[in-house]
This record gives C-alpha cells, sequence and structure tokens, in this order.
C-alpha cells in the first residue's frame, strides 16, 4: 500500500480537476466518478489514501466507506471524506462507517496538503508497526526452532511477562513492549549446535558453556536494531538468566543490577518451563511449580517480584488455561 496512489473519487469533473490540480505534483493519483467505480479501483489499485464525495447518485460515500471496510483487501485504506456538508451529524455519520477524517469544499489547497500528509504518515507509522511484529514473530520463532521447546512457550510465557510487569506497576506502554520483547529471549540459540539443543541427556561442562553462549549472540544479533523494542529484546536476552544473588550468567550481576525486564521474564520463563512436558520431564503441577518460584526469591529471583507473581495466581492460571485448551 505504501507505493500506491491516492484514489479520488466526486462524479462532478470540476471537483475532481481541483484536488488534481493541489495534489498530482506530490502523488500519484487515480479517479472514479461513482461508487461502484471507486470500489473496483480500490480493488485494483490497492490505493494508500482515499478521498471519497459524499453526495454521489445511485451510491453514496457512507455506502462506498461501509463497503471499502466490509472487504479484507480493502478495509485498511484511510478514507477521507471531501464533501460540503458541515453538519456535526453528518461528521458522525462518516465516523461510524470508518473514514479517518473530513475535507470541507470549497478545498484549501495548504489543509488538503496537510491532512494527506498526515494520515500518509500514520500509514506508514502502521506498516512499520507491523514489520516489527512479524520480525518479533520470526526471531523467537526460530530461537526455538531446534530445540525442544514448543512453540507456544514463547508466547505463553511472554503473557506472564506481561501480566507480572502490569500488576508490578509497569505503563502500558511498557507493559505492551514487555510483551513483544519477552518471546525473543532465547533468539541467541540460533547460534548453539543441534547437538547441544537437542541432546536428551545432561549436558558436559563444555557443552554447557556453549549453551551458555546464547544469551550473548541473542543480545548481538538484536542490537543490529536500534529500535526500542529490539534495544529492549536485547536487553532480556542478554540477561535473563542472571540470578539475585549473583550466581547466574552471562556477567554474574546481583540485585538491581539485573535489569527490571530480565528480572521479570526469568519468573515467567522458569515458571512456564517447569510446567511444561519436556522429553527429558513430565510438567510439574502448578503449585509444585509455584512453590519451586517461592523457594528461589532472593536467591535466583527478585524477592519483590515472586511476592507479586504469586499475589496473581488466578490470573496465572487463567493464561495456562487460556494456551492449553
Amino acid at each position: 500500500m505504501s507505493d500506491g496512489p491516492i484514489l479520488v473519487v466526486d462524479d462532478e469533473p470540476y471537483n475532481l480537476a481541483v484536488l488534481s490540480r493541489i495534489l498530482e505534483p506530490e502523488y500519484k493519483l487515480v479517479f472514479a466518478r461513482n461508487g461502484a467505480d471507486a470500489l473496483s479501483a480500490a480493488s485494483k489499485h490497492n490505493p494508500r489514501l482515499i478521498l471519497l464525495d459524499i453526495q454521489m447518485p445511485d451510491m453514496d460515500g457512507y455506502e462506498v466507506c461501509k463497503a471499502l471496510k466490509a472487504n479484507s483487501s480493502t478495509n485498511n485504506i484511510p478514507v477521507i471524506f471531501v464533501t460540503t456538508l458541515t453538519d456535526s451529524g453528518n461528521e458522525e455519520m462518516g465516523f461510524e462507517v470508518g473514514c479517518v477524517d473530513y475535507l470541507s469544499k470549497p478545498v484549501i489547497p495548504s489543509l488538503a496538503h496537510a491532512r494527506v500528509r498526515t494520515h500518509l504518515s500514520l500509514v506508514q507509522v502502521s506498516q512499520l508497526e507491523k514489520s516489527h511484529r512479524d520480525a518479533i514473530f520470526m526471531l523467537g520463532e526460530a530461537g526455538h526452532f531446534n530445540d525442544d521447546d514448543t512453540g507456544d512457550h514463547i508466547w505463553r510465557m511472554a503473557a506472564y511477562s506481561s501480566l507480572l510487569a502490569k500488576e508490578f506497576g509497569w505503563k502500558e506502554q511498557d507493559v505492551e513492549s514487555l510483551g513483544f520483547a519477552a518471546p525473543m529471549h532465547d533468539t541467541g540459540k540460533i547460534g548453539i549446535p543441534d547437538a547441544i539443543l537437542r541432546k536428551p541427556g545432561k549436558l558436559d561442562d563444555n557443552e554447557w558453556q556453549t549453551m551458555r553462549r546464547h544469551c550473548e549472540y541473542g543480545q548481538q544479533i538484536l542490537s543490529k536494531s536500534n529500535a526500542p523494542i529490539f534495544v529492549l529484546a536485547g536487553e532480556v536476552a542478554m540477561y535473563h538468566h542472571e540470578k539475585w544473588n549473583g550466581s547466574g550468567y552471562p556477567e554474574s550481576l546481583s540485585g538491581a543490577k539485573i535489569p527490571e525486564s530480565a528480572r521479570i521474564v526469568a519468573i515467567a520463563d522458569v515458571f512456564d518451563a517447569l510446567t511444561t512436558a519436556r522429553p527429558y520431564k513430565q510438567p510439574w503441577t502448578p503449585e509444585r511449580a509455584f512453590q519451586e518460584i517461592q523457594n528461589g526469591a532472593g536467591h535466583h529471583f527478585d524477592p519483590g517480584l515472586v511476592t507479586c507473581f504469586l499475589d496473581i495466581k488466578p490470573k496465572i492460571l487463567e493464561i495456562m488455561m487460556q494456551w492449553n485448551s
């Protein structure tokens, strides 16, 4: 959609000419003079924005907008109504059927440019966010492609992480970011040999040293991007195996020196691993796993986070049931 034209729809040739003079020096335009042609043009040209007249014969702008939003191939295209109608009830109806903005006739060139630029920028931001989500999904899955974890593990533990962060007082936007970052915590396993990842028995000392490198590998991979979500993911990947008492790896950090994001993910990761079946073990019961988390307070885990985690047992169990159903 980012390279598509702007579709201009109006039954009056004069109005099409006005918008053409205003926008065509900067944007590629395609035109339609009625509702049916507008729907056909939207499907054919995949426009990135539609400027849509309301008062047209046969099918008015509201009906066209409804039809666009009902079609999965066109429902994400932003629609700006261009109209002489100024009544607030008409505007309310327009937003109800899915438009994003209004331009009043006669169209003021500077205002038309400003509105078009604003909404095209929003489209670009939305597409960038989708690209980030796609990359997150792929990196999360890649980190577990060759080991014995099930695919559900990374998304379930991410849900636990988000819930714990929220209950611990994180802001909503930060909670959402951690939910995206947590699935990438084991991205560095891409760099670990299959023979180690898939070994059914206990790792020897050399194998264990190699396995521990996945934290650094993950941080190195994720640090290739300076987008905040990947910066956070790199932090989580690097430090989620540190322990509160300093006995973890890779840097033997202790206490509050361990980033809080990694301390949260550590609890969620261990809890999910304990309650999930593996080739080498049966799943623990939730109560046994909760007890293990409690036993690790002040040693493996941040004691304040453990208290919070235990306080939200019912919500944790609800997530578990949703994913296991």
